[in-house]
């Protein structure tokens, strides 16, 4: 049987140095790149004839735009529309990276834990920068529930401060555990299909088809999890709410 995390190794496709930064083009960034690529295929190729009765991709695109609007519009408000250009963003990068690890021989960005990382810390600075830059040193009072005894604060303001504080540790492993775990199970089972053999490979494969089918749920669910746990700090950031 094969290793199970041989799948996640990362490989140089284009080895480059910036000093003794290695930035080298690896296969996890190429996937990336193929997400990206198409994603803006999708929405400007597809929104181009913007046609009255659209066509495959435009429906695709139209849907995908209003199911995040709608998203945005639920948690946040009217006050988070000039940031659903960056929830948008978010939210299909993550579902076009997860969708392009379910392929064969293909690779999942998001089962590493530095690509997870990175984008939950983007939205925990970026969420923070902008509760600052709205409320002021009263951005503090998140952190002190209105109507606590004084008392209780002594407790309270800690318990908040260190919730608050790993957001992004959190909202990244919930990503990267989920398709690290879901693909090591994937790749164990179609490896007891091959040693079981013609007559009994049957009952894993059988396994491994339903795991196909829940995985690719789970690669939209983490998606709009991530989306949506980025609107509730959006939210609580401009309005303060807990």
């Amino acid at each position: 049987m094969h290793n199970p995390m041989e799948q996640f190794e990362i490989k140089r496709l284009l080895s480059l140095h910036l000093g003794k930064f290695d930035v080298s083009y690896t296969n996890s960034a190429l996937w990336m790149t193929i997400a990206v690529a198409i994603t803006l295929f999708v929405f400007i190729y597809g929104m181009r004839p913007r046609a009255l009765v659209p066509g495959r991709l435009q429906s695709v695109a139209e849907v995908g735009y209003e199911f995040i609007a709608k998203m945005v519009g639920d948690n946040v408000g009217d006050a988070g529309k000039k940031y659903f250009p960056f929830i948008l963003t978010l939210f299909l990068f993550i579902l076009g990276c997860n969708m392009l690890g379910m392929i064969p021989y293909s690779f999942t960005p998001t089962s590493h834990i530095i690509v997870t990382f990175a984008m939950a810390a983007v939205v925990f600075v970026g969420v923070t920068l902008i509760a600052i830059f709205k409320h002021g040193i009263h951005f503090l009072t998140f952190f002190a529930p209105q109507g606590v005894p004084k008392v209780l604060l002594i407790l309270l303001v800690p318990i908040e401060l260190i919730s608050y504080l790993i957001r992004p540790m959190t909202l990244s492993v919930r990503l990267f555990a989920n398709m690290l775990a879901g693909h090591i199970m994937l790749k164990v089972f179609g490896g007891f299909i091959v040693m079981m053999g013609i007559f009994f490979g049957w009952l894993p494969l059988l396994f491994t088809t339903a795991f196909v089918g829940l995985e690719i749920l789970i690669a939209f669910l983490q998606a709009y999890v991530f989306a949506v746990l980025t609107c509730l700090y959006l939210n609580d950031a401009l309005h303060l709410h807990h």
